[in-house]
């Protein structure tokens, strides 16, 4: 494509962003909904799935809640953004005696399965991050590969059946008429019952998106998350009160190695500008996760000795400081895209890709045993 049509494609796209913007009836309310406490509870730490692709790599695991558990979501294949590259899916439910127990991995969603369910239905590639749907239950937020690669994905929001997807459209986040966006983290609740989606535009310009749903379902706002000479991209969004949240970022730019972060003081509705921390990173994501109180717990490759292992860190600040509890060591092969998620019952499971791509581990633990394990 010539360089006048990509400019005439961008204005035009540009446009009809702001047009819907300006049509737009905006989110009802700013305040988060509140931040439940995790108590530490007695020390406990299991691992409860390690999987190794037969199919060459397996990737950003992602965690969904279920009523009698939870369950692991990752895309795999024979490399990442391949055209054989599928979700795979374990649950992972807690038996009579107390045991954790791990099911087989299933080929959930496939490529042909989502592009019949697309609405227009489209050729899907391939697939990427996928992430809950925590306002439709049994839903997921999918990145999707039409055309290119990862710089022109989009986010499809998908309505799971038993077999597979029963419907998908593609998320209207502009500016690039819908391309170039994808996501990472989980969502965030509102007062009213609405929700947030954390995601990020991998063109050009790169920045985080903060977008805001309607209680209807319909994308209701968008706000950046820009960083000057930055190229801030896959924000972990934690809130801290009913106003206040803090963001980390990871950095596209892999000379800079170091996590960047902003913060919104009035419920997400702006957002400071995004700027380096003191804390070393590799260009890869992290996880956080709300304990209450303006307590966070972070997973991160933040060892500059060490940036393949995975460390947890706490933080009672709200972010601005930090206690090392434990290391998860890479064997000299590199532990990537954490997620962390708050189960109820004091327990959180925290899941990565370990062997640089090559299977997929879940932990279940409580913040009793994190606590015991800091340095």
């Amino acid at each position: 494509m010539s360089t006048g049509a990509i400019l005439t494609l961008m204005a035009v796209s540009v446009a009809l962003s702001l047009w819907r913007l300006w049509r737009s009836d905006g989110a009802s309310g700013w305040r988060f909904a509140d931040v439940p406490r995790i108590a530490s509870g007695s020390a406990e730490f299991e691992t409860v799935l390690d999987h190794d692709s037969a199919l060459g790599q397996a990737h950003s695991p992602s965690i969904l809640t279920r009523a009698d558990g939870f369950s692991v979501m990752w895309f795999e294949g024979s490399a990442e953004a391949q055209a054989d590259v599928d979700l795979f899916e374990v649950s992972i439910t807690r038996a009579a005696d107390g045991r954790w127990i791990a099911g087989a991995a299933e080929r959930r969603v496939t490529r042909a399965a989502l592009g019949e369910a697309m609405e227009p239905r489209q050729l899907v590639v391939t697939l990427g991050n996928t992430i809950e749907d925590e306002a439709t239950p049994g839903g997921l937020f999918v990145t999707v590969v039409s055309v290119g690669g990862w710089a022109m994905a989009s986010v499809a929001r998908v309505t799971m059946g038993p077999t597979g997807p029963i419907h998908a459209r593609r998320l209207d986040m502009s500016p690039v008429l819908g391309r170039s966006n994808l996501v990472k983290s989980p969502m965030v609740a509102y007062e009213d019952g609405s929700h947030a989606l954390p995601a990020y535009f991998e063109m050009g310009q790169m920045h985080g998106l903060w977008v805001r749903f309607a209680r209807d379902g319909r994308v209701a706002d968008l706000r950046r998350m820009d960083g000057r000479g930055l190229k801030p991209i896959q924000p972990m969004v934690v809130p801290l009160d009913t106003h206040h949240a803090v963001a980390f970022l990871r950095d596209f730019d892999v000379t800079r190695q170091r996590l960047l972060t902003c913060r919104t003081e009035d419920g997400g509705r702006s957002w400071s500008e995004v700027r380096e921390t003191g804390i070393f990173n590799p260009s890869a994501p992290v996880a956080a996760l709300a304990l209450g109180d303006g307590r966070i717990l972070m997973a991160a490759n933040d060892d500059p000795e060490a940036p393949n292992d995975l460390c947890l860190s706490l933080s009672a600040d709200g972010g601005e400081s930090w206690t090392r509890c434990h290391r998860f060591e890479g064997d000299g092969e590199a532990l990537r895209y954490p997620m962390l998620r708050g189960l109820g019952a004091g327990r959180i499971a925290l899941c990565y890709s370990h062997g640089t791509k090559r299977g997929i581990r879940a932990h279940l633990m409580t913040l009793g045993w994190i606590e015991a394990q800091a340095e």
